[in-house]
């Protein structure tokens, strides 16, 4: 099929120079646009093979939901196109114009950049072109584009059709809902997100109001992980999956780039350190996922914020050994 073009210019949806800022300097994300679901009797049914997701290694939010799709066995289920890291004044391009090692080509529309495959579903699109992108192959339309709501989508919709192990998985259990919420909202506003807040803030007091937080929320999360293995209910659960892809990014980008300078996770918080650690080296939801050459090729070629877009080779080694 051809790829889906536009003649209005839509710079200000793809450019992340273009990104408006708060009067004050500081940086809001703009909410997900695209929120159906996979349900029994919805528009989106639960199928073996129907649905693709379209994501980039070097993103955060995309990671959550390959962690989920690997833990939960979803991988013959749910197939998955991944962008090249390096972000341009387009958006994400696919391999047919950067055929950056590990990127792919669109598989269903030849698409260039994944602005088209938005465009695609709706030419009158007015959001940002962002991944994680959940596709359903059968209606050619977008179900979802925000990382929180799919990994529950993946959480839960597929387990009728699922070996009972994998459907047995749940990373969101009631008991502990109220919990994961709880941290759930305050790791994004802090961390998750408050990292982007920090490397996009345009005067010293936006940033220096968000890296604070950001070291707040790190001296929070190290004292609930003291002698843990797990946030919440010693089980994993999603609130684990949403910090990992942060913490995994931390030291290689974070901590350098993003300005976040106070410690590192190495060697300024020893209960964070060994719960990454942990994770990485004992689940391969975690390790197959994390591909450091995509994560740092992304942030330091792609936010515009390292002109020369050299990409470090440190820190050695990405993630440190458990024993």
């Amino acid at each position: 099929m051809a790829t889906t073009t536009t003649t209005r210019d839509v710079s200000d949806q793809s450019d992340i120079t273009k990104m408006k800022r708060n009067p004050d300097g500081s940086f809001n994300r703009a909410p997900s646009t695209f929120r159906g679901t996979i349900e029994k009797g919805g528009v989106h049914e639960p199928e073996k093979g129907r649905y693709h997701l379209y994501v980039s290694y070097g993103c955060p939010w995309a990671h959550r939901t390959l962690v989920t799709r690997k833990l939960k066995g979803l991988e013959d289920f749910i197939s998955v196109t991944t962008v090249s890291p390096r972000m341009g004044k387009d958006g994400w391009p696919f391999a047919k114009v950067d055929p950056f090692p590990g990127a792919e080509d669109d598989p269903f529309h030849d698409s260039s950049h994944l602005k088209d495959v938005y465009l695609r579903a709706q030419p009158d699109y007015e959001g940002r072109f962002t991944v994680p992108l959940l596709w359903d192959k059968k209606l050619e339309k977008i179900v979802n584009n925000e990382s929180s709501e799919i990994i529950r989508i993946f959480n839960t919709a597929f387990n009728d059709l699922l070996p009972a192990g994998k459907a047995a998985i749940d990373i969101y259990p009631e008991a502990h809902r109220a919990e994961i919420d709880e941290i759930n909202e305050w790791v994004y506003d802090m961390l998750n997100n408050g990292v982007y807040k920090s490397v996009f803030a345009t005067t010293q007091e936006a940033y220096e109001k968000a890296v604070v937080r950001v070291f707040e929320a790190l001296d929070r999360l190290e004292k609930i992980l003291e002698g843990k293995d797990y946030l919440v209910g010693d089980t994993l659960t999603e609130a684990d999956i949403r910090l990992y892809v942060t913490i995994a990014r931390f030291d290689v980008a974070y901590y350098g780039l993003f300005k976040c300078n106070f410690r590192t996770i190495r060697n300024g918080y020893p209960a964070i350190h060994l719960w990454l650690r942990k994770l990485y080296w004992n689940r391969p939801e975690f390790k197959d996922t994390t591909n450091f050459v995509h994560i740092k090729t992304g942030y330091y070629s792609s936010l515009k914020v390292n002109p020369n877009n050299i990409v470090p080779l440190g820190p050695i080694p990405n993630v440190e050994p458990l024993h």
